[in-house]
C-alpha cells in the first residue's frame, strides 16, 4: 500500500495526548499529526506511543516572524518527523495585496528547510494564499523547492469533478492528504465517500492520509471512520 494512515491530534482538541495515542492504536493507525496549538506546543518534547507523521503547526507565513521557524522545526525533529504544515498568509490569495513580497518570505522559508533537512507543507485552506489550485501551482513554482510542498483536501463547498481537478493539478506537489467527508457545514461518516475518495487518491502516487475530524465528534467514533478509511486504501 503506498498510502499510510494517520490522525490530526487537532480532531480533539479536547482530548489528552494519552486519551489521542491509544485511540491511534486501538484503530490501528499508523501514526499521529501533533497539533501545535493544544497537543504540541513550540519546545515540546517528546510523544511516546505513536509514530509522528507531521507536525501540525499554526505557522503563518507572512504573518508569524520567520525568525521563530527554527523553534518549530525543532520541536518537529523532537517529535520525530521532518514535515511540518504550514499556513501560507492570512488571507485568502484574492485578497492578497502584496503576493511578491509573500513570495520572498514563503522563499526564505524554504531556503531555511533546504538547510535544516525538512519539508515545509501548505495547506490548501481558506483564508490562505493556497485557497484555490491556481494559486497554489503559483507558490510552488515561484518558490521551486523540493522542501517546499503542499497538503491537499477537497473543498467542502465545491463539486466532486471540481476538487477532481485541483488535486489532479497539486498532486505533483502533494504530501499529505486530510481526510474527511463534509459537505457545506455539514460533516458526514466518511464510509458515505469511500468511491468519492478512492477516485481522489488515483491522481495522487504516495503520502500519508491523515482523519480530521470525527463526523459526530467523538473520539469513540474514530474506529468506525478508520475502517471507512482502510476501504478508501483497499487495492490502492
Amino acid at each position: 500500500m503506498r498510502f499510510n494512515t494517520g490522525l490530526c491530534s487537532i480532531s480533539f482538541r479536547d482530548r489528552s495526548v494519552f486519551d489521542i495515542v491509544d485511540a491511534v492504536k486501538k484503530a490501528s493507525l499508523d501514526a499521529v499529526e501533533w497539533g501545535s496549538d493544544v497537543h504540541a506546543p513550540v519546545g515540546s518534547g517528546r510523544i511516546d506511543g505513536a509514530k509522528c507523521s507531521s507536525y501540525g503547526t499554526y505557522f503563518k507565513l507572512g504573518v508569524t516572524p520567520i525568525c521563530e521557524l527554527e523553534s518549530y522545526i525543532e520541536t518537529a525533529r523532537v517529535l520525530g518527523t521532518d514535515i511540518l504544515r504550514l499556513w501560507c498568509g492570512a488571507c485568502g490569495s484574492g485578497e492578497c495585496s502584496d503576493k511578491n513580497a509573500l513570495f520572498d518570505i514563503c522563499r526564505e522559508a524554504s531556503a531555511i528547510a533546504e538547510r535544516e533537512g525538512v519539508t515545509l507543507c501548505m495547506e490548501c485552506h481558506q483564508g490562505t494564499y493556497t485557497d484555490t489550485a491556481e494559486s497554489s501551482l503559483e507558490l510552488m513554482r515561484e518558490v521551486d523547492s523540493d522542501n517546499f510542498r503542499m497538503y491537499w483536501q477537497p473543498n467542502q463547498y465545491r463539486t466532486v469533478e471540481e476538487n477532481i481537478a485541483s488535486a489532479k493539478a497539486v498532486a505533483p506537489f502533494v504530501k499529505n492528504i486530510h481526510v474527511f467527508n463534509w459537505e457545506g457545514d455539514k460533516k458526514y461518516p466518511l464510509i458515505e465517500a469511500v468511491d468519492t475518495w478512492k477516485r481522489y487518491l488515483e491522481l495522487f502516487g504516495s503520502g500519508t492520509l491523515l482523519l480530521e475530524f470525527m463526523p459526530d465528534g467523538r473520539l469513540e467514533s474514530l474506529e468506525r471512520e478508520a475502517e471507512a478509511l482502510f476501504k478508501i486504501t483497499e487495492g490502492i
